[in-house]
Order: C-alpha cells, then structure tokens, then sequence
C-alpha cells in the first residue's frame, strides 16, 4: 500500500506546475466561474485558441489556464490511463492519479481537463468509415448483424473507456458524477463540451439501470449520516430543522430511496410519502411538526409530497418512474388498505409562465367576464399590468373573486395544454404525466409559504396514479392530450 501510495504521489506532482499560478490564470479562474465571462458557443472566448492550436504552441497566451507544455502533459497522462499495454487495475491506479491532480487544479485548469477528455479521445474516423461502409454492403446477406456490431464497435470512442478507467478505483464513480455535475453550467457556452456530456449521461444510464439499484427505507432509526442527506438534498420543501425531520420520518409516513452500490451512503433520489384517509390539498399539515400522527388503520391514500433527486451528474438518467411504482408495490405490501395513490405537487413555472402570458390569456375572455374583471383590479378594460399587480397578494383573493377564478382558469390552461418539445411544459407534470398519472385536481393556497407564493401564487397540484389507467394515460400523452379529471377540465370551460 505504501508504495502505491509514493508512485501517486510521484504522479502527482509530475502534473502540478513548478510554479505558482500567475496573476494572468487567476484571473482565468474567475472568468471561468462567472457566466458573463462565459465562452461563446462552440470555441470559448473570442479569438481564443483552440485545445489543438494550444497542444501545437510553444507559449501560453492570454489567460489560458494550462500552458501548452502542461497540457500535452495531462494529455499524456490521460492516454497512460487507456494504455492497452497495462492492465485495468494499474489503469484505475493512474485514473487516481489524475482525480487527485483535479481535486487540487482550478476551475480553469479543470475545465482544460475537459476539453482534453471531450475532444481528444474521438473514434477513429478512418475505422468507422470503413466499418461503415462493411455494414452498408452487408445488408440484406446473412453477414448483415455481425457487420452491424463491428460498425457500432468501431464508433466507441476511447474516451468511453477513459471513462470506465475512473470508475475502477474507490471512489471512481462519485468523482465522475461530481465531474459532470461541475461541467453542467459550462455547456451552453461551449459546445466543444457536449461530447463529454453526452457520453458520461449515456455510460451513467448504463450503470444506475435500476436493475442495479437497491430501494431502502430511510427512516428515524437510519444513520445520522443518511438523515442529515435528506436535510442537504431536500428540493421541494426545505427541512428546517431536526424536529422537521423527525415528522416527516414519523410513523404515518414513509421515506424511500434508491441506492447504488458504489455509492451506498446516498440516495441517488428519495420520495416523502404520507399516508392519510383522502387526498392532500394543503401542505401545511402535512408539514405540522406538532400534528399528532394519523391511525395507519383508517389510511387509505398515498401522498407522494416531496420528490428529490440529489445528483445533478445524473441529469437525464431517470430514476423516478421506477421509483414510484416500486415504492407503490411496497406500500401495498405492508398496507393492503391503501386504493389511492397520488401526488401533492408544487407547480413551479406557473408565475413565470402567466407573467409572460398574461395579455394572451385576457384575450380569451369575453365581453362580460372582462368587465367582471375590470371591476375587481379597479381598470375597465383591465390589461396585463393591472391583473398581475392584483395577483400580487393571492391569499387576499375570496373564492368568488374574478381575479381568483382568473388564476385557477389560466393554471388549468398551464398544466392541461401547454407543451414545449412535444412535452408539457411544466418540468413537474412533465415527470408525473410521463409516469402514467393524471391531473386531478387543483388547490388553492395549497403551499402558503414564501416559495410556494413566488412559484405559483400558492397553487398545488394534485397527480393521480390510477394504477389500472397508467398505460392508457401514457397512451394518451404521447397522443398529444393531456390527461385530466373532469374538474380540471371544467376550469378550462370556466
């Protein structure tokens, strides 16, 4: 161990400068953590070379973190991990190597890190051609599927099994997750990035299939380490405090939570579920630290209130589908009582998007319900500045107010027909609609607090899994209609 420990450190100070960072690289550092500094699409900054012109240069220029002799050195480093010559294990040793040089290296000189990974390690043009070219003449003969798997085996870049190199070492997995999550505010502004991206997300859907993941309970009796995860990662209601805690892991609720092998001490994403006799329309008690905790004998409803996921190095590998219906399989293990099964959700583009559409969505009333509405901000005719300003204080609003009536209209048009890519619009019921669920019902003042007011002036919504109806619902979407209960489509007639 002792010496594999001195031939890392030997490695490691072979890629640390000689010399302390200049004036020039700590500015690079600063332009490299602030977007207005950013790089334009596809190049970095204006005029800056590119990764090939600096590996072919002799000085460094400008503010570029990584001189050019110290950058073909990463990239020697960066091939040494691949070498075919060497064996996985000392492959992983040098993959430790280059983590620890990036534990220490700047947001500069470990965004140079990426771009070496990103545009370096490419499949060979020439074998892919001709790989191609093999399958294209192949098809139609018995030798059609073998040339096929040479051709997509041809097309696997090194940088994939760079990639698997990291993941052999302790360790390995999360410095990768936490890699990609580091390079996510990056990609916008440099498209020469994306390779990296797109490969690490198509490798990480590989290795959290769910077939390799545990579901776990987390509970009051979990390791204070666990519970002090959920605190940090906690994304739809904020835990405040230990007490806040405890209630949401007391004994008329559940809390489960997909775990991976290489990373056993956090759950990759983790679902609050309170199980009470009808379905939630307020947040409020469902967060009451000192509400007495429900008789399990009389609950029949499943509220899914808080989903979380805690990796932002795993966007766009998607856990929750199978965490619900796994979770769902559980809960009617050990509580056969339970028939319904839904969600008590934040509507978190609502605002924004009535800000930016509030002009539009006056012009769909008529005569009489836009004198109706005039008369309640206090202009006839009433334009988007005025009922905006009205919508201000929602809490205010009675249940016969125009202005009220207004919202709930518009919410329901938000969350029933907005679509933005061939999805809906809003980044919750696009999750839960994905899922097989439905749109319920809406609730005003369902989350009173501060955040929820600020997203959606205090709406929630609820998302039935009518387990029967999932497919069919599934089915509809991809139709282009949104399912929904006959109360929420009222709100659209309204």
């Amino acid at each position: 161990m002792s010496n594999t420990t001195e031939w890392i450190g030997r490695r490691v100070s072979k890629l640390l400068p000689s010399k302390p960072p200049r004036a020039e690289e700590a500015r690079a550092v600063t332009a490299a953590a602030s977007p207005s500094s950013a790089p334009v699409a596809g190049r970095g900054k204006p005029g800056a070379r590119s990764t090939r012109e600096r590996l072919e240069a002799t000085l460094r220029h400008g503010d570029e973190a990584l001189s050019p002799r110290m950058l073909r050195r990463v990239l020697e480093e960066l091939r040494a991990i691949i070498d075919p010559r060497v064996s996985e294990v000392e492959g992983g040793r040098r993959a430790m190597t280059m983590a620890a040089w990036y534990a220490g290296a700047t947001p500069a000189r470990r965004r140079d890190l990426w771009l070496l990974m990103s545009e370096m390690f490419v499949a060979d043009p020439k074998k892919t051609a001709e790989a191609q070219a093999r399958y294209a003449a192949a098809l139609g003969t018995p030798d059609e599927a073998a040339a096929e798997v040479h051709y997509r085996r041809a097309t696997v870049s090194p940088r994939r099994r760079l990639l698997q190199r990291f993941s052999v070492y302790p360790g390995g997995v999360q410095f990768l997750v936490d890699l990609r999550a580091e390079l996510q505010s990056q990609l916008r502004n440099d498209k020469r990035l994306q390779a990296l991206d797109v490969e690490m997300e198509y490798m990480f859907s590989t290795w959290f299939d769910v077939g390799f993941l545990d579901l776990r309970r987390i509970s009051w009796d979990s390791p204070a380490s666990l519970i002090e995860k959920l605190i940090q990662y906690e994304a739809v209601h904020d835990i405040k405090s230990w007490a806040d805690v405890k209630n949401r892991l007391d004994s008329d609720r559940r809390c489960y939570g997909f775990f991976h092998p290489r990373l056993p001490g956090v759950p990759l994403i983790f679902v609050e579920v309170a199980l009470v006799d009808e379905i939630a329309s307020d947040i409020v008690p469902l967060l009451d630290e000192s509400a007495a905790a429900a008789d399990l004998r009389k609950a029949t409803t499943a509220i899914f209130y808080s989903i979380s996921n805690t990796q932002v190095g795993l966007r766009g590998v998607s856990f929750g589908d199978s965490l619900i219906k796994n979770v769902v399989d559980t809960l009617k293990q050990e509580f056969p009582q339970l028939k319904t099964f839904a969600t008590l959700s934040p509507i978190p583009g609502l605002r924004g998007w009535l800000a930016r559409q509030a002009g539009a969505e006056l012009a769909r009333l008529d005569t009489r319900e836009l004198r109706e509405l005039g008369r309640a901000v206090g202009y006839e005719p009433p334009a988007a500045e005025h009922l905006l300003a009205a919508l201000d204080k929602p809490l205010a609003l009675d249940a016969k107010s125009p202005v009220r009536r207004f919202l709930m209209a518009a919410a329901a048009r938000y969350l029933g027909q907005q679509w933005q890519e061939g999805k809906p619009l809003d980044p919750v019921a696009r999750f839960h609609l994905g899922n097989g669920a439905r749109v319920e019902r809406l609730n005003w003042a369902g989350d009173p607090s501060p955040k929820g007011l600020k997203q959606s002036y205090g709406l929630m919504v609820n998302y039935l899994y009518d387990l029967k109806r999932l497919d069919r619902h599934r089915a509809q979407l991809a139709q282009g209609r949104i399912p929904m209960s006959g109360d929420v489509e009222a709100l659209l007639k309204a």
